[in-house]
């Protein structure tokens, strides 16, 4: 039997996560990758891939003329279709469903490629799937609204579902892809754990090998922002050095904030400065470090992410920084100790 999985994604750790199942859960399978944000145009290897397209999301980018953004939902629906092509199984995959951009495809794209069979399925989207989002009222009429557009194009048919935003839910999903280490307050019999999202050998380009073990700081503006004083900025960058001397002696990379100018906060003399022009988690998907470092930039959360719980993850000077906002400081030291990242 014909059994095509399809990924429609947003970020780089979307397209680095439905690699992943691709790959460990989805290997007979025809692939394509439908993405709707050009923030990925330079991370989507189409050499990966069946088939690879890029959809305007309606509601931003609609069609010239009356009804745009109608006339843009069905165009949608007809080039993925196209993409995909005649299939007897098809299992959809996104991080949230409740978004007329994918939500149509429920329904319309069986129809379409002659598919007796659907399955629908959630891909990880990090910090996001720590907590639940209940549909509120409000957004439950949002889908009643969406859903008369069938009376104009039988095709756009919205699938109506409560609970949770995402659709974790729903009665259509049969599964919840997570990611290793995160917790999440889904239903354990649903919910499958991804592997580390690290590519493996022999998937694109090879691992940047790392002999020795290299480390990695997350540079970011502290003083330059008023997030420190000049005094607790040095300080915290030599507790980072002395621990990395300690936990991974060896070579270190500085990655420095894009809006650090050329002060590089962190960076001790001896790191290497990187110069890279992608995306970070794709860069990391693709390059093992030992440990990572960094104040509280959410560089952290990323890597963490990407290299699941194997890697030691640390945060410095977090009880010296200068929070905008009630309650910050806890909360962002809450979530790093549930995502078991070291704070010192």
């Amino acid at each position: 039997m014909r059994r095509t999985a399809v990924f429609f994604v947003a970020s780089p750790l979307h397209y680095l996560a439905a690699r992943r199942v691709a790959i460990d859960h989805e290997p007979e399978a025809r692939h394509v990758l439908v993405y709707y944000n050009r923030v990925l145009e330079p991370v989507v290897r189409p050499g990966d891939w069946d088939a690879t397209l890029y959809i305007p999301w309606p509601r931003f980018e609609p069609l010239p003329g009356l009804f745009g953004r109608h006339r843009r939902l069905l165009e949608n629906l007809r080039r993925v279709a196209d993409a995909v092509g005649p299939t007897d199984t098809l299992v959809l995959h996104s991080p949230v469903f409740d978004t007329e951009a994918i939500n149509y495809f429920l329904r319309a794209l069986p129809k379409l490629t002659g598919a007796a069979e659907m399955q629908a399925r959630i891909l990880p989207d990090g910090l996001l799937n720590v907590q639940r989002y209940p549909l509120s009222l409000a957004k439950r009429g949002a889908q009643r609204l969406r859903g008369l557009r069938r009376l104009v194009s039988p095709v756009l048919d919205y699938w109506h579902f409560s609970g949770d935003r995402i659709g974790s839910d729903a009665p259509f999903v049969d599964r919840i892809y997570v990611l290793a280490g995160f917790p999440h307050r889904y239903d354990p019999a649903r919910t499958v754990t991804l592997a580390p999202l690290v590519e493996p050998v022999g998937a694109g380009e090879p691992l940047r090998a790392a002999a020795p073990p290299r480390a990695l700081v997350i540079g970011q503006p502290l003083a330059g922002f008023g997030l420190m004083d000049e005094a607790d900025r040095a300080a915290t960058s030599k507790e980072i050095g002395d621990w990395l001397a300690s936990k991974c002696p060896g070579p270190v990379d500085y990655k420095a904030h894009p809006r650090e100018g050329e002060r590089h906060e962190l960076r001790e003399p001896h790191y290497h400065l990187l110069e890279i022009d992608e995306p970070i988690e794709s860069y990391l998907a693709r390059t093992p470090y030992a440990v990572v470092a960094g104040c509280c930039s959410t560089a952290l959360f990323i890597a963490r992410q990407i290299y699941g719980p194997g890697v030691p993850i640390a945060a410095f000077g977090v009880d010296r920084v200068h929070f905008k906002g009630a309650g910050k400081r806890e909360n962002t030291l809450a979530l790093m100790r549930e995502l078991s990242i070291e704070v010192h």
